[in-house]
């Protein structure tokens, strides 16, 4: 496979990835959304959803990824108010809320809060 097919087969795979993430949007199965693509992407996503009238928010990643989060207002409002520049910032309180909101599981996501309180308490300088 060529470059040029290579980077068109991904192309289209990540626009079916966020079709799909918006389908699920829009019949009520998530109420946000996060997803992460190519900063190239930026313009195209931000168009589909101004266009389509749903509320978003993007937060750079690196120099080529970005993260949009999208969905009900209320939702995309919580994770500006957040404010953390990127993912690996959040307190493991912010983290747990983030994928509740996101409709992971909830049992992992306890697992989760817990192995990080576990390991912020393993910290020089902190309590337990």
């Amino acid at each position: 496979m060529d470059r040029e097919t290579e980077n068109n087969a991904m192309c289209s795979s990540a626009q079916r990835i966020f079709a799909h993430n918006l389908y699920e949007y829009k019949k009520g199965l998530r109420n946000l959304v996060l997803y992460t693509t190519s900063s190239k992407e930026q313009l195209g996503i931000e168009a589909t959803l101004k266009r389509l009238d749903v509320v978003y928010y993007i937060q750079k990643v690196n120099q080529t990824k970005i993260n949009v989060f999208f969905g009900e207002p209320q939702c995309v409002e919580m994770i500006r108010s957040i404010g953390c520049w990127s993912l690996t910032e959040l307190t493991a309180e912010e983290d747990f809320i983030l994928g509740i909101m996101l409709g992971y599981d909830r049992l992992r996501q306890c697992e989760r809060y817990l192995q990080r309180k576990k390991n912020d308490t393993n910290l020089p300088g902190t309590q337990g």
